[in-house]
């Protein structure tokens, strides 16, 4: 019997999934055929695809070093798949982002569609997987991580998952994993040693890869990196809890799809001069993240 609530609706999209995955490898193996004889395995290798390109990094620098950046990770384009299934499957959307009112603030997106302001986002009837690596990270790591997931979901509506800790450090060309389904994002703390992109005052960056599918953009995996040092250097500062947890959360807004915009009164500033909560723009563009057709 199924569940009720929140757990019967990820058991819903659970079973869905599979059922999505195994037309999937169905579909894969008639491409398969196809491009190599019959007899060919869904786990051989797949057929080329078009190439990927790379990203842009935006920074600033302010006083009190803290400071956020924006990173578009590399670019994949892949095959267009079979048409969405998800009425049939029984796929729904998580929820309904916070309300807000239009036009009362800033807000602009990382990526949009071809030709459009529509904007380019997470699947909202999928579950957005995270995973965490602990090294380096200060004490009160998970916690930071739970609230930014918790406000982010909140004001999405988008269905986010911590799914586990992990060694991993790989930052690039995060996306689709061989079989061809979204990697978990990845959120860590590093050095400018080994984080270019947090040299100076950037105090984090964050950003999604995207994919397109039957001719539209959808984010399939990304990274968010915090800058251990300054982490380290805020905490004991008047307000320091609250500037690092507005870090985290300016990130993962990059994660879903925010861009930065000019205005310091929105956390999406790029240089927070203070500001550690969400304003009506970064409201707004966050909901509208979460209200993009399910893909």
């Amino acid at each position: 019997m199924g569940g009720t609530g929140r757990e019967g609706r990820r058991e819903r999209r659970e079973r869905a999934r599979w059922e999505k995955e195994m037309l999937r490898r169905l579909e894969a193996l008639d491409r398969l055929d196809e491009h190599y004889g019959l007899g060919a395995s869904p786990y051989s290798p797949p057929p080329p695809r078009r190439g990927r390109g790379g990203g842009l990094t935006l920074r600033g620098a302010v006083p009190a070093g803290i400071v956020v950046a924006l990173l578009v990770v590399a670019t994949l384009a892949v095959a267009p798949a079979a048409a969405p299934l998800r009425a049939a499957l029984g796929l729904e959307r998580y929820g309904e982002g916070a309300d807000y009112e239009p036009g009362q603030g800033t807000y602009a997106f990382a990526a949009t569609q071809d030709g459009s302001d529509e904007p380019v986002g997470y699947d909202p009837c999928s579950t957005v997987r995270i995973v965490v690596n602990p090294e380096g990270a200060p004490d009160d790591h998970r916690a930071l991580v739970d609230r930014a997931v918790a406000t982010i979901e909140g004001a999405t509506g988008l269905d986010l998952e911590v799914v586990g800790e992990t060694d991993d450090r790989e930052i690039d060309d995060r996306g689709l994993d061989p079989a061809g389904n979204p990697e978990p994002s990845l959120v860590m703390w590093a050095e400018e040693d080994e984080v270019d992109d947090l040299e100076g005052d950037v105090a984090g960056i964050g950003g999604s890869s995207r994919v397109q599918v039957a001719g539209r953009w959808g984010y399939a995996s990304g990274i968010v990196v915090l800058d251990r040092e300054d982490f380290a250097a805020i905490e004991d500062q008047p307000g320091g809890a609250e500037q690092r947890q507005a870090i985290v959360d300016h990130e993962f807004a990059h994660l879903v799809g925010l861009g930065h915009v000019d205005d310091p009164s929105e956390l999406m500033h790029a240089e927070n001069t203070g500001q550690t909560e969400f304003g009506p723009g970064d409201l707004e563009g966050l909901a509208r993240l979460g209200s993009i057709a399910c893909g």
